[in-house]
């Protein structure tokens, strides 16, 4: 599928999203916004995050843009349990990322999370979600995935009291398929996070988003600062943010120094 054919399926994705919703919208703007920072919430939402990167490469001379596209979709099973489906497109703009590369444009691989998740908190406060994650080469330059498919366990817990959300989502992947030319993917993603929400809608959040490569034995690990607030366009609930992003750990062919986020994201509560 080309670029721009994957465009307009997210343009077309967004409004099924919004029709299909009929959003009744009885919940405050604060547990609205609480909501966000629970990766297995009830909750259809439509996160776009875009993120610069710059200092990339062994001359540190490439810099990097990308969008991720990330719609959140619950499936309600029964009374006890929900299954959430949680998908990130990477569209990716990059130049100079290893010397000679010169720029890519296009889609990088698409990753794909189920969570099997309790439909109320546990006694003590606890939510979690468990599941399956895969990896789709869907990377329209060889330089923007790794051409493999592959697959493995993800999970997420995390407590949320007194405006405050803190927890972790994990996962790992093993490359099982794909261009026998690449090297095997073997990685596992950590994100510790740790959010706090006002009354009156403002979300002040800290997290990391930590890749070890077993095959390279090699850490890449931003630190990211970001601040949303939850807004209303109409009867439509916005979240519209942005951050700074400190890469604390990089290989040489990563990204160095200090980059940026902005995050919108549509929600589409019942």
């Amino acid at each position: 599928m080309t670029g721009s054919r994957w465009l307009g399926w997210i343009a077309g994705s967004i409004g099924v999203l919004m029709l299909a919703s009929a959003p009744v919208y009885a919940q405050s703007d604060s547990d609205l916004a609480k909501q966000l920072s629970n990766p297995v919430a009830a909750l259809i939402s439509v996160p776009f995050q875009f993120n610069y990167d710059g200092n990339i490469g062994p001359n540190r001379d490439g810099d990097k843009y990308l969008l991720n596209f990330q719609p959140v979709i619950p499936f309600h099973l029964n009374e006890n349990w929900n299954l959430i489906s949680r998908t990130i497109v990477p569209v990716v703009s990059q130049s100079n990322i290893a010397p000679g590369s010169g720029s890519q444009t296009g889609l990088g691989d698409v990753v794909q999370s189920f969570f099997f998740s309790p439909s109320k908190p546990t006694e003590n406060g606890l939510i979690w979600g468990v599941g399956p994650a895969l990896l789709l080469p869907t990377d329209t330059d060889r330089l923007l995935g790794a051409e493999k498919w592959g697959a493995g366990p993800t999970a997420v817990l995390l407590w949320q009291a007194n405006g405050w959300t803190y927890g972790a989502l994990a996962n790992h992947m093993w490359s099982f398929a794909g261009n026998g030319n690449r090297s095997g993917v073997s990685s596992t993603f950590l994100q510790p996070f740790l959010n706090y929400t006002t009354k009156d809608a403002w979300t002040f959040g800290v997290n990391t988003e930590s890749t070890y490569d077993w095959s390279r034995h090699q850490w890449s690990t931003p630190i990211n600062a970001t601040v949303t607030k939850l807004l209303k366009f109409g009867k439509q609930p916005v979240s519209v943010g942005g951050g700074l992003r400190y890469w604390a750990a990089s290989p040489d062919s990563g990204p160095h120094g200090w980059g940026a986020r902005l995050v919108v994201t549509l929600l589409f509560p019942k």
